[in-house]
């Protein structure tokens, strides 16, 4: 299994960007199709992007394409999130999640799919 830890959350301003990390240890993180979800107070979690187990795919919740990218680095078992233009409505408590079942091409986007995930990084956008 993989252990996920996530990092890079903050309060910020609307319109700034922060990019939030994740490590993961564990020997099938290669193998893993990795995932941002969120989850935002009264609200349920909700998929963010993912990220196909060599890097060439990403998939993006509509909310988010255009401003949020996803990338990895298998050498250093590292999932990235990179958001620019940040909106009120991106406050939320991020997730990392790993799926070790995923074929070359997956790109699950429902969190039934993922069995790791990590505590989560608060991220808070003020107008």
């Amino acid at each position: 299994q993989v252990q996920l830890v996530e990092s890079g959350g903050g309060l910020v301003q609307a319109g700034d960007s922060l990019r939030l990390s994740c490590a993961a240890s564990g020997w099938t993180f290669s193998r893993c199709a990795m995932a941002w979800f969120r989850q935002a107070p009264g609200k349920e979690r909700e998929f963010v992007a993912a990220i196909s187990r060599s890097g060439g795919n990403a998939a993006y919740a509509d909310s988010v394409k255009g401003r949020f990218t996803i990338s990895r680095d298998n050498a250093k078992k590292m999932v990235y999130l990179q958001m620019n233009s940040l909106q009120r409505e991106d406050t939320a408590l991020y997730y990392c999640a790993a799926d070790a079942q995923a074929i070359i091409t997956s790109l699950p986007t429902t969190s039934q799919t993922y069995e790791s995930w990590g505590p989560g990084t608060q991220v808070t956008v003020s107008s």
